[in-house]
């Protein structure tokens, strides 16, 4: 049997850096052969439920269901608006197409939102042992699973020219700060815009001003982002920086 058909060998521990260039190589194909260059990331909790899944007795603001089928509405009418925006762009190629983590919640409304407006959409999946499949709303050419978190986070920075995120958790967390230490120590060198979606939850999970008091970020590091409530000023923001930064460039440097 040739090695590359031996499904022992490709499964094993010496297979494994064969694995890691699979992740790089065969998403890279999807994107090409989908005209696909850069994208518009969404970040945010897998559980936050859709307001069709909330019940009547969970409407009040203070009720955690409520407070996040809200953040599933405002993200998925930004995405919609995003790619309706996208879509009227005079390019020879997609621009900025919505991006997510293929999950449920703030996933599933952005590529909801997305296709919604018409537009393809890429959802980038990952297996855990307790988690759910790609949404249903991703198209299907690019709805992709990872085996390795890096080779995942990847191709969220490596083709994103914008990344907003909406409440979430340690997932959510880790890509914010990811992301925010790229831009901070300068190994992402392209203009990224990135916006921090509900004002309370993000000063009440993160107290920056408690880190500029402490020396271990500087007042200018909240530079990096936006800080909002609104889905109007998110957008105008976004398609401000990308008209400004993105429209006249072809591909991205990372």
């Amino acid at each position: 049997m040739k090695a590359y058909k031996n499904p022992r060998f490709l499964d094993s521990a010496d297979a494994r850096l064969l694995r890691i260039v699979s992740e790089f190589i065969e998403p890279q194909s999807r994107f090409a052969h989908h005209d696909i260059e850069d994208t518009i990331v969404f970040m945010g909790s897998a559980r936050a439920p859709s307001p069709e899944t909330v019940s009547q007795a969970s409407t009040s603001s203070s009720q955690s269901p409520a407070v996040m089928a809200q953040a599933y509405d405002a993200c998925r009418d930004l995405a919609r608006r995003l790619t309706a925006w996208s879509k009227n762009l005079p390019e020879d190629h997609r621009r900025f197409v919505v991006c997510s983590g293929g999950g449920p919640g703030i996933m599933e409304a952005a590529n909801r939102g997305a296709s919604e407006a018409g537009g393809i959409n890429v959802g980038l999946g990952i297996s855990l042992p307790h988690e759910q499949s790609n949404n249903d709303y991703i198209t299907r050419e690019l709805s992709l699973e990872f085996h390795y978190f890096f080779m995942r986070k990847f191709w969220f920075a490596y083709m994103a020219k914008a990344v907003v995120f909406f409440p979430g958790g340690f997932g959510t967390l880790d890509e914010l700060f990811e992301i925010l230490t790229l831009l901070q120590t300068g190994k992402i060198r392209k203009h990224l815009p990135i916006v921090l979606f509900d004002r309370s939850f993000w000063e009440d999970a993160v107290n920056f001003q408690t880190l500029i008091e402490h020396g271990t970020i500087s007042k200018d590091d909240l530079d990096l982002f936006l800080l909002t409530d609104s889905v109007d000023e998110a957008y105008t923001h976004l398609t401000e920086q990308l008209a400004r930064h993105g429209v006249s460039e072809h591909g991205v440097t990372l």
